[in-house]
């Protein structure tokens, strides 16, 4: 058996022994795990330029699936606006598969399937092609992530497009170090609850100078229980990437990066306020400012993107036309409405850094009317009633304003289609 086989092996008993995420079917009553990517409103706006008909079947792959995050999350939103069509959960691992199933079952949803496999053999069992492909945690756990990714475009419709997440090198400072030592002190071949255990301990006597302790944005194996803290600190195979290694394993598959989630991490002319450094900023290309924007920052544990094939040349929507729809993302008109100011500025923390930014007067008032269903010339009308005085050219000014700052921090996307 040749080393590649040995540890394609171990990385499969990993998620047969502890299926990862950890996750109880009975919490799918009470809670619907969200975020990026695979969030429907974000794939409208990223991959399909916000033009995608609600009313056609979507056909969507998540390879990888685990214990089904991404896969019940699109399925239930499918379900909750009637987008008909099929979400397909592919994974290795009998157990993971196992919750995912059962999470299905509680939500009763009828609209998400099931296969086992690699995704190295996607083209032989789900050939598609697949509109959406979710491809969240799994390359960098690859012998090959390139032959992974390359496969998947494969299966890709023309049209479609892939979320994917990877992990970050730069946030994850202190992980690597603790891996290193966990195989010495618990080598592969050890009973693997002596592993967990022994892992705990470790950590639990770690001083306040160990690289893991001066990197306190690493929660996972204090949230995730023993599957956190075994995918963490003893995964078999586990790399992480950086802006430019990203870039470079998107270009060998003929992709094109349509965003990093969220945007304004990547951003140094966001970041950074000093006007002669942005000035000098300001003459790099879209990929050499997120990476210098990943160097300043420093934190990026994970690195969440949205890709579509290089031919296609499919845009982001623009706020040009009075009919487009703002949507919010990962919160309700409610809630948001409770964190906006009327004008001010806004406080976003995002993985230990702080940044204020400026929001215009009709900015709470506008996040009030954003119900997803509302376009901008309804929105303008609505505020008209209680400002008779104001024009579109001021209204327009703000809500464009306001949603560089809430597409920024991922807030909110737009579509040109109404559900």
């Amino acid at each position: 058996m040749n080393n590649r086989t040995k540890i394609d092996k171990l990385v499969e008993l990993q998620y047969e022994s502890y299926p990862y995420p950890e996750r109880d079917p009975l919490d799918e009553k009470r809670r619907l795990v969200t975020g990026s990517p695979s969030n429907l409103a974000e794939v409208n706006h990223y991959i399909f330029g916000g033009k995608m008909d609600l009313s056609k079947p979507l056909s969507v792959l998540v390879a990888g699936g685990g214990t089904g995050d991404g896969a019940i999350q699109m399925a239930q939103q499918m379900t909750d606006l009637s987008v008909p069509g099929q979400v397909m959960h592919l994974d290795l691992s009998e157990s993971s598969q196992k919750i995912a199933r059962k999470r299905a079952s509680v939500r009763g949803l009828k609209n998400i399937y099931f296969e086992r496999g690699s995704i190295l053999d996607v083209k032989k069992i789900l050939p598609g092609p697949w509109d959406y492909i979710d491809c969240c945690g799994v390359l960098h756990h690859l012998d090959d992530p390139q032959l992974g990714l390359n496969t998947l475009v494969e299966v890709l419709a023309p049209n479609g497009g892939i979320g994917a997440m990877v992990y970050g090198e730069l946030g994850r400072f202190g992980v690597y170090h603790i891996q290193e030592m966990m195989r010495v002190i618990a080598p592969f071949g050890e009973e693997e609850a002596l592993r967990v255990l022994l892992t705990k301990k470790l950590i639990k006597n770690l001083p306040e100078t160990s690289w893991l302790n001066r990197n306190g944005q690493i929660q996972d194996h204090l949230e995730g229980g023993d599957p956190g803290i075994y995918d963490l600190f003893l995964h078999a195979r586990d790399r992480a990437y950086t802006v430019k290694q990203i870039e470079s394993l998107i270009l060998e598959a003929k992709l094109r990066l349509v965003t990093f989630i969220e945007p304004y991490r990547y951003d140094p002319l966001i970041l950074i306020k000093e006007p002669q450094l942005k000035k000098i900023i300001n003459k790099l290309d879209y990929m050499e400012r997120a990476s210098f924007a990943e160097q300043l920052l420093g934190n990026f544990k994970k690195h969440i993107f949205y890709l579509v094939k290089k031919t296609n040349q499919v845009g982001k929507p623009t706020l040009d036309d009075a009919s487009t729809i703002p949507v919010l993302v990962g919160v309700d008109t409610l809630e948001a409405a409770k964190q906006t100011p009327g004008g001010g500025v806004i406080s976003v923390i995002n993985e230990g850094h702080k940044i204020d930014m400026s929001v215009p007067p009709l900015a709470k008032a506008i996040i009030e009317l954003c119900d997803g269903n509302r376009d901008l010339d309804e929105i303008y009308s609505v505020i008209c009633k209680r400002r008779s005085d104001l024009q579109w050219r001021d209204f327009k000014n703000q809500f464009d304003r306001l949603f560089r700052v809430m597409n920024s921090i991922n807030r909110m996307v737009l579509r040109n289609i109404k559900a």
